[in-house]
This record gives structure tokens, sequence and C-alpha cells, in this order.
């Protein structure tokens, strides 16, 4: 059995690994911290009679992989000491996703405590960089809207067919991406009638998706992008906006889109057709409850002729194939398992 410890475990996204974690079958959970010494459920109702006794961080010690779900500057920390006692780490936060120091810096407003772990760790989205997780100590994983807007665009930039520097991404994000902290926005009273902008210019999100793009382009991409919180728990919707060098049918980019995700177990393209003769013209493009509480990730698409745009819907879990479970598949990847072992659960229906 793979011994697994995850730092951080009150918190949703330390919380979603611990639920997921629980019924994967090659794994034992060595232990799962707090800052306070607890039971599992004070945190996390769902896992009441797991037993599970959270600890405090001083008392984790070796074991084969650990998540962190920590605030940045104490992953830092963290994912050094338990490199130095031969774990492999799985960052679940945002310590070592950006490659260009300078950026990185002026993006989370404070200087980083140990560059070179940058400098070894692998982006953890497997679609992209499934060789390099498996050989790494230290995977970085994505932001939530990072990955839907990187699986959404990939094939359109690995193939040179739009305008890279005018793609705009408006971004809907349910609440669980505020973190268990209490916070207005995510306040009930607050949120529960309200479309709440945020970080609309610079967010942090953007230069991960300018990053990997880029690398898949060859040439430096401008990613145009604004998030909105809107009144659901889970999940992402990035809405992609893009212009193509030449005119492109709805069917030849879905057949694109099937080929070049043909090998991927968690990206699945929506390809249902369009209804003729509906005023609401919305089963050809995934919903977000589609996915809750999995890891996968659903990309739809449509083309404006008129306006020689192209849309792409890409939805996620926040906590899934945007976060924990994600980090769940490149711990698979690492260890030479079966990817999607542990992983194969569908969503709630309805969600």
């Amino acid at each position: 059995m793979i011994s697994v410890g995850i730092v951080g475990a009150s918190g949703y996204m330390g919380g979603e690994a611990l639920r997921v974690l629980l019924d994967h079958p090659e794994v034992q959970l060595a232990w799962a911290t707090s800052r306070t010494a607890t039971k599992v459920e004070d945190f996390h109702p769902n896992l009441y009679g797991t037993g599970i006794e959270l600890v405090p961080p001083d008392e984790a010690g070796a074991c084969d992989v650990v998540f962190l779900a920590l605030p940045t500057q104490a992953s830092i920390e963290a994912a050094a000491r338990f490199l130095d006692l031969g774990c492999r780490v799985i960052d679940l936060g945002a310590a070592f996703r950006l490659s260009d120091r300078a950026i990185w810096e002026a993006v989370y407003q404070q200087t980083h405590g140990n560059w070179p772990l940058v400098m070894e760790a692998v982006y953890g989205l497997p679609e992209l960089h499934r060789e390099e997780i498996a050989v790494a100590r230290l995977i970085a994983n994505p932001g939530c809207f990072s990955s839907a807007a990187i699986l959404g665009l990939a094939p359109l930039v690995s193939e040179r067919l739009i305008d890279t520097q005018r793609i705009v991404v408006d971004g809907l994000s349910g609440t669980a991406g505020a973190g268990a902290e209490l916070a207005r926005p995510a306040h009930h009273p607050e949120i529960g009638n309200n479309l709440v902008p945020y970080n609309v210019v610079n967010h942090r999100h953007s230069f991960e998706m300018e990053q990997e793009l880029s690398l898949l382009a060859d040439e430096d991409i401008a990613i145009h992008f604004t998030p909105v919180y809107v009144p659901i728990v889970r999940g992402i919707l990035d809405v992609c906006h893009v212009f193509p060098h030449e005119t492109l049918s709805r069917d030849a980019l879905l057949e694109l889109y099937r080929e070049f995700y043909s090998d991927e177990p968690f990206v699945q393209v929506y390809d249902c057709p369009r209804e003729s003769n509906v005023s609401w013209q919305y089963r050809p493009y995934p919903w977000v409850s589609a996915v809750a509480g999995t890891n996968h990730c659903l990309i739809g698409l449509d083309v404006d002729e008129t306006r020689e745009r192209i849309v792409v819907f890409s939805v996620l879990d926040s906590l899934g194939k945007g976060g924990a479970q994600v980090g769940i598949e490149n711990m698979n990847l690492m260890l030479g398992l079966e990817r999607t072992t542990g992983l194969q659960r569908r969503a709630l229906h309805p969600g």
C-alpha cells in the first residue's frame, strides 16, 4: 500500500483529497493535519465515522506521497521539509506553478523562499505533461480556472488555428474556490442572489494560462481573462472566445478535439448535435453539474460564422479536475499506477 499524508486537511481542498483517497484501492492514509488536533468530522461532516484524527503538522512524518493544501508561503516551507524526508510532494496551491520568478513575485507580492524547487517542479496537467509527471518529485497542481482554459484551448493553439493575441476567457466559479475561510463574497446572503466579479484584470491564473499555452504554441500568447463568482458551490465554467485564421465548421472542430483528446480518460468532448427549430439552444453545451464531484473535464463549442468567432465551453469541478482529484491523478502517474485508479466516479445528478 502507498502511504499518503495530507497537510492542511481541514480546508475544502484537503477534505476533497481525503474523501477520494479513502476509496483509493492502493492508498493507506498515514496522517492528515490541521492547526489543532481534532476529529475530521469537526471540519468535514461527510467523513463522520471514518475515525480519522487530524494531528498538528509537527507530528507528520515521512510517507510515500504528501499532499499540501496550504497558503503559499507555508507550502514552500513544507515542500522542502517533506522532500528532504524522501517524500514525493504534490502541492495543491500556487507556490510552484509559474516558471518566471519576476512574474511569480509580482503576482503573489512576495519573495519566493526556495526558487530552486520551482525549477524542479512539474506543472501538474497530465494531458500536457504526463511523462514529466511520472518521474517528478514535486508537482505544482494547476489552478482551477487555468486547467479549464488550457484544456479548452490547447487543440486550437497547438494547431495554430487562432489569433493568439485575441483570446478572451470569462471564468465562472462556484464559491468553494474561495476556500473555507469566511469571506464576504462567498457568504450566502451576499452571493445567493448575486454575481461577483473579482480581480478582473491580471488574475493570477491568467499567467498560468499564458505560460502553458505559449509552450504549446511556441510563441507568446495573450489571455484576456476575467473571473466571476456565481451562486453555486463546486464548479468552473470557462467561456473562451477566439478568432480563427480561416472559417472552420463546428463539426470539423469537434473532430479536431476528439482526436486531440482521444487518449485522455478525463477529458470528454461534448459533441451533442444542435437541435433544429428550437428557441432555446442549450443541449449542445456542457453543464457544470455534469462534472460535480469528479475528475472529468467536459469541452463543448460552437462557431459564430457571422462574426468569425469560436466559442469554447470548458467545465470541471474546482475541487476535482481543478484541484484535489487531478492531484491524485498525478500521484497515480508518479507511482506507476493506472491513471484512472480511484477516480472513476460519475457526477451526481441533480448536482
